[in-house]
């Protein structure tokens, strides 16, 4: 694979390469962007995403045209995104958000080992929700053998942060505009059950209280 720049050419005083922070980032979100090249054109794909160690893992269906491109080992760019909050300055042009993100520089390799495979769809089941894999019916050997998975190192990942206040020029402090940071966060609703439960099954607390933050 052909040697990567992680370093930002702007505002590179915001990126970090600390593997804590890299890890904590992508441990809190829940979709990343695969960006590939498919016959000379750029393409990129959301999918959902689950990280053990130093590797990022994707899954999908064997007969998807998306992992099986991917599985060819070609280059690809991932990342992920947090948004924070919205940073309202006294001018349009430093206006800005609040963000936490990820970039990833890897290939992808094919899972061919049954165990590794098998720890992935849990590690994703339980990044999606945690406790979910404990009550659920495991895949069988049928839906095992339909599933692609995928890893990529995270190696070559970097990671990007906003924080803090709007930063206006000197001379637009004066102006009597309302700035400041307006925090965002995802926060879950009230869970709807499914109306073909054919059980009285309470909601599981992990549901009940959702959260995504770490």
């Amino acid at each position: 694979m052909e040697e990567v720049n992680l370093k930002p050419s702007r505002l590179a005083k915001r990126a970090s390469y600390d593997s804590d922070q890299i890890y904590s980032i992508l441990d809190e979100g829940l979709v990343c962007q695969v960006a590939y090249v498919e016959n000379g054109k750029p393409m990129m794909i959301p999918t959902g995403y689950c990280r053990i160690g130093n590797k990022l893992y994707i899954h999908g269906s064997v007969g998807s045209h998306f992992m099986r491109s991917l599985a060819d080992g070609r280059e690809v760019c991932l990342s992920v995104s947090l948004l924070d909050g919205l940073v309202l300055a006294r001018s349009a042009f430093h206006h800005s958000v609040n963000y936490r993100s990820v970039v990833v520089f890897a290939q992808a390799e094919l899972i061919t080992d049954a165990q590794e495979a098998w720890d992935a769809l849990e590690a994703f089941t339980e990044h999606v929700i945690k406790g979910r894999w404990a009550e659920v019916r495991e895949p069988d050997a049928s839906e095992m053998k339909k599933t692609m998975v995928l890893a990529f190192s995270l190696e070559k990942a970097s990671a990007k942060v906003r924080v803090g206040n709007p930063s206006d020029d000197e001379e637009d402090y004066e102006l009597p505009v309302w700035a400041g940071v307006l925090p965002l966060k995802q926060v879950a609703q009230a869970p709807i059950t499914d109306p073909l439960m054919r059980h009285q099954t309470p909601v599981p607390d992990y549901v009940a209280n959702y959260s995504r933050e770490k």
